[in-house]
């Protein structure tokens, strides 16, 4: 691989992960399989998903229409497999550091936290996609949000356009 087509490919993974993290906070549940492979696999604190389906089944659930997300992946490190598997794919792992915050205005709760996001990337004719990732928590904070802290929702948070 070309230096050239290795540095476009860390971009393109970039932009993949990036996209997932907007996907989730605007409930794009489309965009967010958009992110997978079919056979995706998924490990979230709680939750294990065996394929793209269930992935999406479980973000889609997990985030109802009145819960305020971020999630922000940072400093990522990206390594490309330099074994190529039977199937002949390019193949990368990453990890990535995400810091996200979670609000529930109807339960008057909120979270913040951090985690070590791991995923795996296969090149696929429609790009790189995801075809595993999971996190573990670095720690995470809840607070109640009645003491005077105030909080509106967007729009986009909701789904919408």
């Amino acid at each position: 691989m070309s230096d050239l087509q290795r540095l476009l490919d860390l971009e393109e993974i970039r932009q993949l992960k990036y996209g997932y993290f907007r996907c989730v906070d605007t409930k794009d549940w489309d965009g967010v399989s958009a992110c997978f492979v079919p056979e995706a696999t998924a490990s979230y604190p709680g939750q294990t998903c065996a394929d793209r389906g269930e992935i999406v089944e479980f973000l889609s659930g997990s985030m109802f229409p009145g819960l305020i997300t971020m999630h922000h992946g940072h400093h990522p490190e990206i390594r490309f497999e330099d074994v190529v598997e039977q199937d002949g794919a390019d193949r990368a792992n990453g990890t990535w550091y995400l810091h996200d915050k979670v609000f529930a205005p109807e339960f008057n709760w909120a979270l913040e936290g951090t985690a070590l996001y791991e995923d795996r990337y296969v090149r696929t004719p429609e790009g790189w996609r995801m075809s595993h990732t999971g996190y573990e928590r670095m720690f995470e904070s809840t607070w109640t949000t009645e003491d005077g802290f105030r909080l509106k929702q967007g729009n986009r948070s909701r789904g919408g356009e």
